[in-house]
């Protein structure tokens, strides 16, 4: 359950093998007596809050983050983004826009079974479902488009085909939550493939054409920074059949 939060709390984030997501700093030392001791990976370790928002965890705690209504994406390890790529780096990857401050990087041997002989021929324009293998504020995003436990692809990569729209970072993280009534509740009524980015952008891909219209327009309607105001499960199924069949 999610809690608010200001800059600058002590964040009481415990798991041997954790992760943190956006609006969360882990300092090299504890600067609060009271709080040493309580166990962590590092057990000298603070986790503070650097934004205002909504403190949330994953089930098992391993994830925290912090929800916020931030229409700029602040890159995180290990986090999935939809990127689109803007340049090359040379004849050795691609410059890619991911919403953030800065464009990330993207080598070309970051796919699943690329060699230098045998590797992808993306364009200026092209879309890919990436994971970021490394985010520091000093330094430019890198990308990967392949499970880091695998070595697979497992949907990462070029997203060919579809339409990709925009929303804000809140709505992708609903939509990643597998309790969130949307997705299951398009897919009961038409197929389609999708791809939600943290970073506040979301891809779908149908042979109807109605439906790739039907999907995006019931993200915006749900959406609660756009025009629907966040739109309940009632209201979408009332206006689904207008827009599908």
């Amino acid at each position: 359950m999610s809690t608010p939060i200001l800059p600058g709390e002590l964040v009481p984030a415990r798991h041997v093998n954790l992760k943190l997501g956006p609006g969360l700093l882990q300092l090299s030392s504890d600067p609060t007596p009271q709080s040493k001791g309580k166990g962590n990976a590092n057990p000298n370790a603070v986790i503070i809050s650097t934004r205002a928002g909504s403190l949330d965890h994953s089930p098992n705690g391993a994830k925290w983050w912090v929800d916020s209504n931030s229409r700029r994406y602040v890159p995180a390890a290990q986090e999935s983004v939809i990127g689109v790529i803007v340049g090359r780096t040379g004849a050795e990857g691609w410059r890619v826009d991911i919403g953030a401050a800065h464009t990330a990087n993207l080598d070309a041997l970051a796919f699943e079974g690329a060699t230098k002989r045998n590797r992808p021929n993306l364009k200026i324009g092209s879309l890919v479902y990436a994971r970021v293998s490394l985010a520091h504020k000093d330094m430019e995003p890198e990308l990967e488009c392949f499970d880091a436990q695998s070595r697979k692809a497992e949907g990462f990569g070029e997203l060919k085909g579809g339409f990709m729209t925009k929303c804000c970072l809140k709505m992708c993280r609903l939509l990643l939550d597998p309790n969130h009534f949307l997705l299951p509740l398009l897919g009961s009524k038409f197929p389609f493939d999708a791809a939600i980015g943290v970073n506040g952008r979301v891809w779908v891909n149908a042979k109807d054409p109605r439906h790739v219209i039907g999907f995006v327009r019931c993200v915006e309607a749900v959406d609660p920074d756009a025009g629907g105001g966040g739109m309940g499960e009632r209201e979408i199924k009332a206006m689904l059949p207008g827009l599908v069949l």
